[in-house]
């Protein structure tokens, strides 16, 4: 008996944090899944409605988050990124901070409410890593389990178990803490945190049901004659988009300002840049026809199965909007919009090519591709993309898609965006414990 409860209560305390990270990652999605919604029916219901909303919504969403939140701003990934390489102390936490981090959520469902180009997966990693690190905090001091873990393992497991609870992918959160979250740091695998984060992934399928994110999806692959080409012509299309996507988001608005005064203006007036970014989004949202708002995720489900007819050239626009959304500063992920814009690439190439029920091929590819060249991880974009699918018989064509857009992406963007903008985060944090704020 004492042997049991030396193993088996370590491990009930773990599971317990891992369900919680899934608890806060399910009841986010239901509230995306509202605002989504939402924002469709008013903008199809009253056509001023985006132009109102979406200046004076991410002006307050800035606000908001400067004034309460400023390490939610963005994705999230590259402050778990941060996290993780910031030495251990009174910095690993600043940019983390769990009720703050938690503010991430709300803030994130009023930009989607509003319209904007936002994902829920960047936040969802976020607010995964800050929950399992304070449940952890928690045990330890009250030594009750995880005495052998560090934070970076809890940031770790808690992180990837956002992400996989977020697309209802466990496979792909393994992958993502490997590929993405140990890449600048030597992390401890140990089979904790691997358990920890297929844990938060099956608590999701356990409650919610064992259903892709993109449901009933079935492949024409013999439809496609000389696939691999086309394989090729999608990853050299995304990564050439993906890795000018990566740059901008990256360098930001000041970056395609000419003038000198203009960049000093627009960084000492962030929140008039929002409601600017705002006024952008309403018009490429109105030329679109709506659909480069949101997540985009009804449009690439339609997609997957050929019931989508938009004209040629959505993807341009969704990759605008996702631009302008995340220059406005405000919290969202582009994870999912980013799938969208590869998604809505693939559609435009199968529509110029005509290959008809094929299509739906390039748009899967299209989805890994751009992902890899905007992020550069190519690994964890096939399997997520695989089991949000469920496209196990095109995953070889995948990975391959994946690395030439991510070798095609480096030559616009050499260092990946997440760890680009961690670099970012990490700097700050230092700046700001010396100048003992």
């Amino acid at each position: 008996m004492r042997r049991l409860s030396r193993k088996s209560v370590p491990l009930l305390y773990l599971l317990i944090g891992s369900l919680l990270v899934a608890g806060v990652s399910m009841i986010f999605a239901q509230m995306a899944e509202f605002a989504l919604e939402h924002n469709r029916h008013w903008v199809k219901t009253y056509p001023w409605f985006a132009w109102v909303a979406l200046p004076l919504g991410l002006m307050l969403i800035a606000w908001l988050m400067r004034r309460f939140a400023p390490y939610t701003v963005g994705s999230g990934i590259p402050q778990v990124i941060a996290s993780i390489v910031l030495p251990y102390g009174r910095t690993k936490k600043r940019a983390l901070g769990f009720r703050e981090t938690l503010l991430k959520v709300p803030l994130t469902f009023l930009g989607m409410l509003c319209g904007a180009s936002i994902g829920r997966e960047g936040p969802s990693v976020q607010v995964g890593a800050a929950v399992m690190a304070s449940w952890g905090r928690w045990c330890k001091k009250h030594n009750l389990a995880f005495t052998g873990l560090q934070d970076n393992d809890l940031l770790a497991a808690g992180a990837a178990g956002g992400l996989a609870a977020a697309f209802n992918a466990p496979l792909a959160g393994v992958i993502f803490a490997i590929e993405e979250l140990g890449r600048d740091v030597m992390l401890r695998w140990e089979r904790q945190i691997f358990i920890g984060i297929l844990a938060a992934g099956f608590a999701q399928v356990a409650i919610m049901g064992n259903h892709p994110y993109f449901s009933n999806f079935y492949a024409y692959g013999t439809e496609v004659k000389h696939l691999w080409l086309w394989v090729l012509a999608v990853a050299l299309v995304c990564g050439v988009m993906g890795g000018l996507f990566s740059r901008l988001l990256f360098k930001g608005v000041g970056w395609v300002i000419p003038a000198a005064g203009w960049k000093a203006w627009v960084q000492r007036r962030p929140i008039l840049l929002a409601g600017l970014m705002g006024l952008l989004l309403a018009a490429v949202g109105t030329i679109s026809g709506g659909d480069a708002y949101g997540t985009g995720s009804a449009q690439v489900l339609e997609a997957l199965h050929n019931q989508y007819h938009a004209p040629f050239g959505m993807s341009l626009w969704k990759w605008l909007a996702t631009i302008f959304s995340y220059w406005a500063g405000i919290p969202g992920g582009i994870f999912t919009p980013c799938l969208t814009i590869g998604a809505m690439i693939g559609h435009d190439l199968a529509q110029l090519a005509g290959l008809g029920l094929g299509g739906n091929v390039l748009v899967l590819l299209g989805m890994v591709a751009f992902l890899s060249g905007a992020t550069q991880s190519p690994l964890t974009a096939s399997v997520v993309v695989m089991e949000m699918t469920g496209s196990q018989q095109l995953l070889v064509w995948m990975l391959m898609g994946g690395l030439v857009a991510t070798a095609v992406s480096r030559q616009f963007s050499p260092k990946p965006f997440y760890h680009a903008a961690a670099a970012r985060f990490r700097q700050r944090v230092a700046e700001e414990c010396k100048a003992g704020k």
